[in-house]
């Protein structure tokens, strides 16, 4: 294990674990854990995604949970978190968009993805992007970037830490443009409470707009199928 202060984080780096997020909510737990703490792991054994879906982790791609402050829920940070990783990969010259909720496509096919969980007063920042291999997945497409360009470990990190920051600290009025310019899934349709509707976009408070025949809907996320 290592431990080293990184773009104004404390980073801790891991060899193969079986969870980035599992590590982080035990440093909450055991009171161990500060703002801006971040969890790097060359492999995962049992990481995990969103329904706690598994999140293949071999060698070669970048692994990582952030630990925040965060004293309320705020549904707008996930947002904030596509953009910064969207921006990141930008940087790099290749061109991503982002699918609704914080998935990251090249080319219509998944490329990074998210998990944010709350615990106590933190929440954990969980980010999985294929940098040298991809998973074959049954229910999508996956793709890495080593496919377009050829990207240093380090640099992507110091990036995304930067872009983290940026975004976070950024008035929700420009994250939710930046995040429509690069929103892949706009108008199209998804499913809300077993019924389709249009998804229109997000509001100022971070809630998705949907469009269902004439009415309009205000939902949060993990109500949607998209």
């Amino acid at each position: 294990m290592g431990c080293t202060v990184l773009a104004s984080y404390k980073l801790i780096s891991l060899d193969k674990i079986p969870s980035t997020q599992d590590y982080a909510h035990e440093l909450i737990v055991s009171g161990r854990a500060t703002d801006h703490t971040a969890i790097l792991a060359a492999a995962q054994s049992a990481g995990r995604g969103r329904y706690r879906r598994s999140w293949v982790s071999h060698h070669g791609n970048l692994y990582i949970s952030f630990i925040f402050d965060c004293p309320e829920r705020d549904p707008r940070l996930s947002y904030s978190v596509a953009v910064a990783i969207a921006e990141t990969i930008a940087s790099f010259g290749i061109h991503p968009t982002i699918k609704w909720p914080n998935d990251i496509l090249i080319d219509d096919r998944k490329v990074a993805g998210t998990l944010i969980e709350y615990s106590g007063r933190f929440v954990i920042v969980g980010i999985g992007i294929n940098v040298n291999s991809n998973p074959t997945v049954d229910r999508y497409k996956t793709t890495k970037l080593d496919n377009y360009s050829e990207i240093p470990m380090n640099e992507l990190l110091n990036r995304l830490m930067r872009n983290i920051d940026k975004w976070r600290r950024a008035d929700f009025r420009a994250v939710r443009a930046r995040w429509t310019e690069l929103a892949g899934c706009l108008n199209r349709m998804v499913k809300y409470q077993g019924e389709p509707a249009e998804l229109i976009g997000i509001n100022e408070n971070g809630a998705l707009v949907l469009r269902r025949d004439t009415r309009y809907l205000l939902v949060y996320g993990d109500e949607i199928i998209a």
